[in-house]
């Protein structure tokens, strides 16, 4: 039996308009367009904004920009002498200077000297008992080799105890050649239960650094510094170093608890540092190397985030 005729052309007809509906619609799929770029980048920058918990650009002030804690920085003889705390920057050997910055004003460390300078943790970076991630970027200026008196020199360590006890840090090694190293460090008592000899030296501390021999660090040129980190406190654990926007290196962290009194961790600067410091800024999660990689390129800095 034969199709009728008015029922084959009407399904042609229809036929027809599927192509033609397709065909327009690859070429709409495909066609490029020059918002995609911009359409990226702005959604990078709120990102990186929507997950800012510090900054401080020392431009205008030693106290931080933008901080969800406390924004004020703060002056200590030691860790024990908690009490005697004050508030602002009252170490003769550390300048906010105009002009010294990556972008602006920055902070320049003349000697190696006693006392600490600190920004409170609480709110300010963030802690989880249970899944912990962050990220720390900073912007450091010197020559290791000519600079740094000998000894250790961590330009950043956030702890509430020590470097070896839930401690968050990067530091320059004690002798020339010096290499820089990132730690992420447990509590001692888990990592370290009966102790010999000092824990710098010890073959299950420095097995969980991160170290870059020959860094790149001059007296004339900026080094962008990112620590990122997450699932602290959890069997998937992961911390990374990069540096100018390159990535140097990762650790899967022990399933080891990271444990802080919250009110007491500080995010110490410039232990025993010699040189110049800009842009600190934190953030709530572990960036990825794109992200990263957009902080580093940012023209003027963390404050166009901001903006």
């Amino acid at each position: 039996m034969s199709k009728s005729p008015i029922k084959f052309a009407f399904a042609f007809l229809i036929l027809s308009a599927s192509l033609i509906s397709c065909k327009q619609n690859k070429s709409e799929d495909t066609t490029p367009t020059d918002s995609g770029t911009a359409t990226e980048q702005y959604s990078t920058t709120n990102v990186l904004k929507e997950s800012l918990t510090f900054y401080a650009s020392f431009d205008t002030s030693i106290d931080a920009d933008f901080a969800l804690g406390d924004a004020r920085l703060y002056t200590v003889p030691n860790r024990q002498a908690r009490d005697s705390a004050r508030v602002g920057l009252h170490k003769p050997d550390i300048r906010r200077e105009d002009g010294q910055g990556k972008f602006g004003a920055g902070l320049v460390f003349t000697e190696r000297s006693p006392g600490y300078i600190y920004y409170p943790s609480e709110k300010n970076i963030t802690y989880n008992t249970t899944n912990w991630a962050a990220t720390v970027s900073f912007w450091l200026k010197l020559d290791p080799v000519t600079d740094l008196e000998p000894g250790y020199c961590d330009p950043i360590q956030i702890t509430d105890s020590g470097y070896n006890d839930a401690g968050i840090w990067v530091d320059f090694t004690k002798e020339n050649p010096r290499d820089f190293r990132l730690g992420v460090i447990g509590d001692r008592e888990v990592w370290n239960p009966n102790p010999e000899g000092p824990d710098n030296e010890n073959p299950i501390f420095n097995a969980r650094l991160i170290a870059v021999e020959n860094p790149p660090f001059s007296s004339d040129s900026w080094t962008h510094i990112v620590i990122a980190f997450s699932g602290l406190n959890t069997p998937g654990g992961e911390a990374s170093l990069y540096m100018n926007g390159q990535f140097k290196g990762s650790n899967p962290l022990p399933i080891a608890p990271f444990t802080w009194d919250y009110s007491l961790s500080n995010i110490y600067l410039g232990l025993g540092y010699i040189g110049q410091m800009d842009e600190l800024s934190i953030y709530s999660r572990m960036l990825n190397a794109e992200e990263v990689a957009a902080l580093y390129g940012l023209e003027n800095g963390v404050s166009s985030i901001l903006d």
